[in-house]
């Protein structure tokens, strides 16, 4: 038995460190995405006209490729692989519908596009710029859904890498019409990356996707596997989680030109090292959907729970590093061409108030997973979302007009904090027996350790500070990673030290 166990975990570590491999490359290109936004454009009128149009995409990514696609259809490909009904019998039967939906939802946002940046952006300067860009990306709506739907089937089936390449297909679309295009059409070429990167993530999976689920086979008619019901609540969450965005968007456009941008650049930079550490939890969900629908409630909470000891630290560690060198961070990153020094200080100190809020972004997709694993839908994390949304705009609104855009980073990071509290309560008391006590010591041990290496990479920071910026943030990374490593493993949180070595190990063998 115990010899079984090791294994899965075993074969749990490796899909990580694979996933987690090619879905850095593909962030990696979204830095170098990001950094030729910068270089190009810099921080205007013309990248908040593309950033707004951007909207659609970040909603769309989260809603079907995080949201519908994998919180419905990974546990539905779960079980038509644990029973009787094949998964090519479970496409043809979910398939032409979704699709059918997706090419109606995208056609609507194309021809709606001049109402979606009047009510999203009231204040922007450019709007018909605005509008060209949203109708190109509206295509990523069709076009994320397919990706999230195979990427769906493949990691129910532990096919792990043809699904993480998703984003390195993306921003390969992105960044070659940026590059080719730019000088002939401005920015407009990097909505049209958007749209061809959005084909891409379809195109890149489907070689893996015909080997190990197949072509759809037909079934009896009439057979329903997945309702409207259980999608809507999904829905109403990942809408009232994306609508912290609209918010910013909303009132950035409001504040001096160039805002968005700023809020933009910062975010993309915090969402990282969240973007690496909710790899675990993608990993692991099939199994603890598995452990939920067969009633396995002690395997379940011990799978959950260490996720959660896992982020929490992979979170915290970076956290502290983003706020300690970021202005390092998006000097080295972004400060070239059209990108001024000006614009390096207004993102670090949007992006060190982004990153106090980071943990809550990671729990809450954590712990948003296991309330979707059954058949039946719940509304909690919807009501949870809703009270973190409503916490958001009313800071967000109070203090913007004044304070600037610091304070819609930091309504966001209050708002999402109290979502993951009130879904941490509602998990324990609806779904698993979650040791609150548990995660509380655990993330309080982590936070000190955390503290305590932040303040090393500073110190090392102020040595270092006539030294050229990368050397300063390789330097200052390696001390503050070794440190709370060290003292995490101190403080008896035995998932870094395992993670570590495990990492390590992989590397060495390479």
């Amino acid at each position: 038995m115990t010899r079984t166990v090791d294994s899965k975990s075993s074969t749990l570590v490796k899909a990580a460190i694979v996933t987690m491999v090619v879905t850095v490359s593909g962030s990696a290109l979204g830095f170098v995405r990001d950094l030729l936004l910068a270089r190009y454009f810099g921080a205007g009128s013309d990248t908040d006209a593309f950033l707004v149009s951007w909207t659609v995409p970040e909603t769309a990514f989260p809603l079907v490729v995080e949201g519908a696609m994998s919180f419905l259809l990974v546990p539905l490909f779960s079980r038509a692989v644990a029973g009787n009904l094949s998964a090519r019998e479970a496409v043809a039967a979910t398939l032409p519908k979704i699709t059918a939906v997706l090419v109606v939802v995208s056609t609507v946002v194309c021809l709606s596009a001049p109402l979606i940046v009047r009510v999203l952006a009231p204040g922007l300067a450019e709007p018909e710029l605005a509008v060209t860009c949203t109708r190109l990306t509206s295509v990523t709506v069709l076009m994320f859904g397919l990706a999230g739907y195979v990427s769906a089937a493949l990691r129910a089936h532990h096919v792990f890498a043809a699904p993480a390449a998703i984003h390195l297909a993306y921003n390969v679309g992105i960044l070659g019409l940026m590059w080719t295009l730019h000088g002939r059409i401005g920015i407009v070429s990097a909505a049209a990356g958007v749209a061809l990167g959005s084909v891409f993530m379809v195109l890149v999976q489907l070689p893996s996707f015909v080997k190990h689920v197949g072509l759809p086979r037909s079934i009896h008619k009439g057979r329903s596997l997945v309702t409207l019901g259980a999608f809507v609540p999904l829905a109403a969450y990942t809408l009232t989680r994306q609508a912290q965005v609209f918010v910013e968007r909303f009132l950035g456009s409001n504040l001096p030109e160039g805002t968005i941008s700023y809020l933009n650049y910062a975010q993309k930079l915090a969402q990282l090292p969240m973007l690496v550490a909710l790899l675990v939890c993608t990993v692991t969900f099939p199994t603890l959907a598995r452990n939920v629908a067969a009633g396995e409630d002690a395997a379940a909470r011990r799978r959950l729970e260490s996720d959660l000891r896992t982020v929490t630290a992979m979170i915290l560690v970076a956290a502290s590093y983003l706020v300690v060198f970021a202005p390092a961070i998006v000097e080295v990153l972004l400060e070239h061409g059209e990108f001024s020094n000006a614009d390096t200080n207004a993102t670090a100190a949007i992006l060190r108030v982004y990153a106090l809020g980071l943990l809550g972004h990671a729990l809450v997709g954590v712990l948003s997973r296991p309330f979707f694993t059954g058949e039946r839908p719940t509304w909690h994390p919807f009501g949870a979302m809703a009270a973190g949304l409503a916490l958001t705009t009313v800071v967000a609104f109070a203090g913007a007009p004044r304070l600037g855009a610091w304070t819609i980073a930091a309504a966001n990071g209050a708002g999402i904090t109290l979502t993951a509290a009130l879904l941490l309560v509602g998990l324990r008391h609806r779904i698993l027996a979650v040791s609150l006590p548990a995660v509380a010591s655990a993330t309080a041990r982590l936070g000190a350790a955390a503290i305590v290496a932040g303040a090393l990479g500073w110190a090392l920071g102020r040595l270092l500070l006539d030294m050229h910026p990368l050397l300063t943030l390789v330097g200052g990374g390696a001390v503050v990673l070794v440190a709370f490593t060290g003292l995490a493993h101190l403080f008896g949180i035995g998932e870094v030290a395992r993670l570590a070595s495990r990492v390590t190990g992989r590397f060495r063998r390479v």
